[in-house]
């Protein structure tokens, strides 16, 4: 028996050979041990903090230190953002759940906004210090990509929104 989530979906799989009703109690136990598996994966933001402070001693000039790191509802067409006048740092709730190497890669991208306020040369020199750049930026593009593509839309490959 498994539980997981495909993008908005939730597929809770157990054998056919259940009854309704152990079927519909493991449903729920499965619900409930997911629930309790994302929960331990969503860092809260003392923990998010922390994290960016970690990153950016290990990837980043000693000049990059955040004021404040938090989650926030708001977000829903960027990943994070920051505001370099008072080194604070916020990252949309969608990525909680998220693969650790993707929201290490958001709190990169929006740590260089720190030093660097635009997307240019230099400001992709920093960010790819990071080692799964690339590949968490992949990530998120297919994750921004997929409902586009369920919709019948096709994705903007200019679009590199934050």
């Amino acid at each position: 028996m498994s539980a997981y989530r495909d993008g908005d979906k939730t597929v809770v799989l157990v054998p056919a050979s259940l009854s309704r009703a152990e079927e519909k109690r493991w449903v729920d136990r499965m619900l409930e041990r997911l629930e309790a598996r994302e929960e331990r994966r969503r860092p809260s933001d003392d923990a998010l903090q922390e994290r960016a402070v970690e990153l950016a001693e290990r990837y980043l000039p000693d000049v990059v230190r955040p004021a404040s790191v938090r989650w926030v509802d708001n977000q829903h067409t960027r990943w994070g953002s920051c505001t370099p006048a008072d080194r604070s740092i916020r990252l949309s709730r969608r990525l909680s759940g998220m693969p650790a190497w993707v929201v290490d890669y958001v709190l990169i991208h929006e740590l260089v906004h720190l030093i660097i306020p635009g997307h240019g040369h230099e400001f992709w020199e920093l960010v790819n210090r990071y080692p799964k750049a690339e590949r968490a930026r992949g990530y998120l593009e297919g994750v921004t990509a997929a409902p586009r593509l369920a919709a019948g839309v096709s994705p903007d490959p200019d679009d590199d929104s934050d």
